[in-house]
C-alpha cells in the first residue's frame, strides 16, 4: 500500500451533490461526505465546510472533477450556477495544489486502476492490449471520453460526444425523435440518453399510446420498471438501453475503442441484470458491414464504489510527480537543504522565497529585497549561493515548478454569437493562448536572446502591418532600459537599415507567421551584414529557423484575418518577456537607472500599447520549457 506524506482532498462536483473524500493512502477513502449544493454559495464555501468537518487534517493537495467543461483557470458549471477561477481558489484555500477536470476526463483515468471486481462485461468480445478505450456514461447527462495509450501511461480526452445528434432505429425512438423535436431544435443523445431524457422517452411513448403526454421522474420510472413490472416504464427503459447501445457503437467506431467500451454514470450501475439482459448489447453489435468489427470488441459496466475518486486521484498524483522531478520542484528542496548555510540575510530571502514563491516570480527585485527587508545585491547573491547564475535563471527555475497545465482550447466566434458570447470568446481564446505560451516558453531561447541584445551597442527593430505598434512598444521599453533603439515599419526604409547594421547590432524581426517573402529576405541581408537576429514569430517558420534565437508563440488565429488580435497580444508578451530579463540582466550588472529602480511593472508604456496585459500579475507563473523547439 502506498502511503501519501500529507492528506489529499478529492471532490466530486454534481449539479446537485458535491461529494468529498480524503485520500491517505492510493485508493483509500475516509471521511467521504456528500454536501447539497444548493446549500453552499459557491464551490470555495462548500469545500471549506467539509475541510472544518475533517479537522486537525492539513490538506495541501487537492484534485477535483466537476460536470462541466475545463478549458482555462475560469470554471462555469453547465448545469449550476458555481463559477470559479482555479487559481483563486487555490490561493483562498491556502492549497498548493489545486486540480481542477471534467468529470469523465477523471473517470476515464481511472479505467486502468480498475479490477476485475470493479467492472462487468456486458456481451462478448475481448480486449486488444494497449489499445483505445471508449467511455460513456448516463446521469444528468451523457459524459463521454476515452482513452489513448501513450508510452508507459494513457491520454485521457476532453470530449463533448454527448451533444453529437440522435439518430432513431425503430419506431419506438422514431416516435420519441418527433416528441422531442416539438420541444427542442437539436435533440442530441444527451437529450434522451440522461436522467431527464429516460423521462422525456416516456413522455413521448405515453403520448403515442394514451395520446397524453404523461410525467414521471426517472427514479419513478425505474422503480415501476424493475419492481412492479409495468409495462410501459418496462418499454422506456428498453428504448432507453437501446439508444445507449447505439451511442456506444458509434463511440467504439469512430475512436476505434478495440480496447473495450466501458459503462459508468449514475443509471445504468444501479439496473443490475436488466440491463445485462436488455437490448443494450444487440443494439451495439448492430452496425450493418460493420457488424464483425464492433463484435470483437467488448463492453463493460463500472460498478466500482469510487471510480470518480480514483480517477482524479491518477490525475493528481501524475501532476504531483511532475512537479517533483521539475527544477522549479528541485530548487525549493535546495533552497530548504541549503537555509543553514546562507548568511543571516539570505536567509530571510530563503524564507521569503518558501513561503510566498508565486510572489518572488511575479515581483521585480525592489519589491522582493524590500519585502525580505534586505539589500538588491543581496538578492543576488542569494540566487547565486543557491546555484542560480541570476535572479532570471532563479526565476525560469522557480517557475517552472509551480504552475498546473490546464487543457488548451479554441472557440470559434460565429456570426450567430451574441454581443456576450462573442467578448467571452475572444477572451477566453485570448487567455488560453497565453496559457499555452506559457507551457511552451523556451528557456534556451530567452537566454539566448537577452545574450544577443546585452552584447550589441543598439538595437534595430523591424515589423510591417498590425504588428507596427508591437514594434513601437518594443522600442519604448529598449529606450527606458537605456538601450539605443530605432523602429522601421516602411519596406524602403528597413531596406535602407539593413545596409548599415554591423556585428555590433542587434535586430528584433517581429511577424505573426514568419513566412513574409520580405521579412525574410530582410532576415538573409542583417545576417550577411553581421547582425544579430532575434525573432518574435511561430513556431518552426521560415524566420525562426533562420534567426540566431527564436521566441515562438502558436495560436489558432487565422493568418489572413483582418483584425489579428491574439497574435499581437502574446507577441507583446514575449516583448516583455525579454524586456524583463534584460532588467534582471542589468540589475545583476549594477548598470540601473530611475527606470530599473521603478521596476518594468511601472514604467509607463507607449500610446501604441493598447493591451489590457500590461501590469497584470498573472495567476500562474510562466513555465519555460527545457528543450529546444529547433
Amino acid at each position: 500500500m502506498i502511503t501519501f506524506e500529507s492528506p489529499r482532498l478529492l471532490a466530486d462536483i454534481g449539479r446537485v451533490y458535491a461529494r468529498f473524500a480524503i485520500e491517505l493512502e492510493r485508493d483509500q477513502y475516509s471521511h467521504q461526505a456528500s454536501l447539497r449544493c444548493a446549500d453552499h454559495p459557491s464551490l470555495e464555501q462548500a469545500i471549506r465546510t467539509y475541510l472544518e468537518s475533517v479537522q486537525p487534517l492539513t490538506v495541501e493537495h487537492a484534485a477535483i472533477a466537476i460536470a462541466t467543461p475545463v478549458d482555462g483557470d475560469q470554471v462555469r458549471m453547465t448545469n449550476y450556477h458555481w463559477q470559479f477561477s482555479i487559481e483563486q481558489t487555490r490561493q483562498a484555500l491556502g492549497l498548493d495544489t489545486l486540480v481542477v477536470v471534467n468529470d469523465f476526463t477523471a473517470l476515464a483515468m481511472a479505467l486502468p486502476r480498475l479490477g476485475p471486481d470493479a467492472i462487468r462485461q456486458v456481451g462478448g468480445g475481448q480486449p486488444v492490449k494497449s489499445s483505445v478505450i471508449g467511455l460513456l456514461g448516463s446521469g444528468t447527462g451523457l459524459g463521454v471520453s476515452g482513452l489513448i495509450p501513450s508510452g508507459d501511461g494513457w491520454i485521457s480526452l476532453g470530449s463533448e460526444g454527448g451533444h453529437t445528434s440522435f439518430a432513431p432505429r425503430d419506431a419506438n425512438e422514431i416516435a420519441v425523435l418527433h416528441h422531442a423535436l416539438t420541444l427542442y431544435d437539436h435533440v442530441s443523445f444527451e437529450r434522451l440518453v440522461s436522467g431527464s431524457g429516460l423521462e422525456l422517452i416516456y413522455q413521448a411513448l405515453s403520448q403515442t399510446r394514451k395520446g397524453v403526454a404523461e410525467f414521471l421522474s426517472a427514479p419513478e420510472i425505474t422503480r415501476l420498471a424493475l419492481d412492479e413490472d409495468n409495462a410501459l416504464c418496462r418499454t422506456t427503459l428498453d428504448v432507453f438501453c437501446n439508444m445507449l447501445g447505439t451511442a456506444a457503437s458509434d463511440l467504439a467506431v469512430t475512436l476505434g475503442a478495440t480496447g473495450g467500451v466501458y459503462i459508468g454514470g449514475s443509471i445504468i450501475p444501479r439496473l443490475g441484470a436488466y440491463f445485462d439482459q436488455s437490448g443494450f448489447r444487440q443494439r451495439f453489435e448492430d452496425k450493418g458491414r460493420f457488424r464483425q468489427y464492433v463484435e470483437h470488441i467488448p463492453t463493460y459496466v463500472i460498478t466500482a464504489d469510487n471510480p470518480t475518486f480514483m480517477g482524479v486521484s491518477a490525475i493528481l498524483e501524475t501532476q504531483l510527480r511532475t512537479l517533483q522531478n521539475s527544477i522549479g520542484s528541485a530548487i525549493l528542496s535546495q533552497i530548504r537543504r541549503l537555509r543553514p548555510q546562507l548568511s543571516p540575510a539570505e536567509q530571510r530571502v530563503a524564507e521569503l522565497v518558501l513561503s510566498q514563491p508565486r510572489s518572488v516570480l511575479n515581483d521585480p527585485i525592489h519589491d522582493i529585497a524590500l519585502a525580505a527587508q534586505v539589500s538588491q545585491p543581496t538578492v543576488i547573491r542569494f540566487c547565486r549561493s543557491v546555484g542560480c547564475k541570476g535572479l532570471s535563471d532563479f526565476k525560469l527555475r522557480l517557475a517552472s515548478g509551480l504552475s498546473v497545465s490546464v487543457p488548451i482550447t479554441h472557440s470559434k466566434v460565429t456570426h450567430e454569437d451574441s454581443v456576450l458570447e462573442l467578448g467571452s470568446k475572444v477572451l477566453g481564446n485570448t487567455a488560453n493562448a497565453v496559457l499555452q505560451l506559457r507551457n511552451e516558453l523556451q528557456r534556451e531561447s530567452i537566454d539566448k536572446a537577452i545574450d544577443l541584445v546585452m552584447a550589441a551597442q543598439r538595437v534595430e527593430i523591424f515589423a510591417v502591418g498590425s504588428y507596427a505598434s508591437v514594434a513601437l512598444d518594443a522600442q519604448m521599453k529598449f529606450l527606458r532600459l537605456g538601450i539605443p533603439c530605432g523602429v522601421h515599419t516602411d519596406p524602403h526604409t528597413q531596406h535602407l537599415v539593413s545596409k548599415l547594421v554591423n556585428r555590433d547590432t542587434a535586430t528584433l524581426i517581429i511577424s505573426s507567421g514568419g513566412s513574409l517573402p520580405e521579412l525574410i529576405s530582410l532576415q538573409h541581408v542583417l545576417s550577411e551584414q553581421g547582425a544579430s537576429v532575434v525573432a518574435i514569430t511561430a513556431n518552426q517558420s521560415i524566420l525562426a529557423k533562420k534567426a540566431d534565437a527564436a521566441l515562438v508563440a502558436e495560436h489558432n488565429e487565422h493568418a489572413a484575418t483582418h483584425l489579428p488580435m491574439i497574435s499581437r497580444v502574446l507577441h507583446l508578451l514575449l516583448v516583455d518577456i525579454l524586456v524583463v530579463g534584460l532588467e534582471m540582466r542589468l540589475a545583476e550588472l549594477g548598470r540601473t537607472s530611475e527606470a530599473l529602480v521603478m521596476g518594468i511593472n511601472e514604467i509607463p508604456t507607449s500610446p501604441s500599447h493598447t493591451s489590457p496585459v500590461q501590469g497584470v500579475r498573472m495567476s500562474s507563473p510562466v513555465r519555460p520549457s527545457i528543450s529546444h523547439s529547433q
